[in-house]
């Protein structure tokens, strides 16, 4: 059982619930209902562990080969695969049907393609192209639009402004991860930029460009009007904080300004969303 809860990632699974959640508050056009919330998030709670299993699945034999890794279920023996999968499909079959039964045909489809495209694209890319990075950022920025669709029915512009604010977010949080485990990667045999040019001119790069798309990007919920000025104060903070740490990396180079900008961008999007939610207009 410990082994079965482990191949569901729960710290992963956590955070996807909590931009989930954000998501829905922000999406409420009416009365607050405590149930559908709690379906929402048990819901999205079965797909993201659907998800991570499935993914452990398909990439056991990479795991093997690194060694932050190497420890997981699969890699380590504790599980037989096909148990591992079996336990993945059900997870995400049963995902949907919660989707469909409990809240709206809507959030079941947006299930559905975070599913698909990370299980399907994302993960299998890994090894074979950089553009894995492109790619996973689609699913992973879905977290507040099944929020927001639960609560609300409908995908506005506003919502879209979320993801897009998930999407670019991803770039400098994940590559930061993929330049402070390059070797592991490389053991592997993962396409990450980091491992194709070793020198990390380009890493640092699409760390700067994406974080200097992302920041002017965070004002537009204010602008519309999904909050206010509390919230603009917040994003120039939170912006100057993350940008601080992405210029020093760019800089240094170093792996531990990488891990800065990983944590960095961790404490900039929880903030950021959190804010919005208590600012919301």
């Amino acid at each position: 059982m410990r082994a079965l809860v482990e191949l569901t990632k729960p710290r992963i699974t956590a955070e996807v619930l909590m931009i989930s959640a954000f998501g829905f508050f922000l999406g409420l056009e009416g009365k607050f209902e405590t149930t559908t919330f709690v379906h929402t998030l048990l819901a999205t709670a079965l797909l993201s562990s659907g998800i991570s299993t499935l993914n452990q699945f398909l990439e056991r034999d990479s795991d093997r080969l690194m060694r932050r890794t190497s420890g997981r279920p699969l890699p380590a023996g504790k599980l037989p695969a096909w148990t591992a999968f079996l336990f993945g499909v059900l997870l995400l079959v049963a995902a949907e049907v919660y989707y469909v039964v409990a809240i709206n045909h809507l959030t079941a489809w947006l299930g559905l393609f975070t599913a698909a495209s990370y299980v399907g694209l994302y993960t299998p890319l890994k090894r074979k192209t950089t553009l894995s990075t492109f790619i996973g950022s689609f699913p992973g920025a879905m977290p507040p639009l099944v929020g927001w669709a639960a609560a609300a029915g409908h995908i506005p512009l506003e919502a879209w402004v979320l993801f897009a604010i998930m999407f670019l977010w991803q770039y400098p949080h994940f590559l930061a991860i993929a330049w402070m485990y390059r070797e592991d990667y490389s053991r592997a045999d993962i396409k990450m930029l980091p491992v194709v040019e070793p020198d990390g001119r380009k890493t640092k790069f699409q760390i700067l460009l994406t974080t200097f798309i992302l920041l002017p990007l965070s004002f537009a919920p204010a602008m519309l009007g999904v909050a206010g000025t509390l919230y603009i104060l917040a994003a120039v903070v939170l912006g100057a904080y993350f940008l601080r740490s992405v210029l020093t990396l760019y800089k240094t180079s170093s792996g531990q300004d990488a891990r800065r900008v990983m944590k960095a961008s961790i404490v900039y999007i929880t903030m950021l969303f959190l804010v919005m939610v208590l600012d919301k207009s």
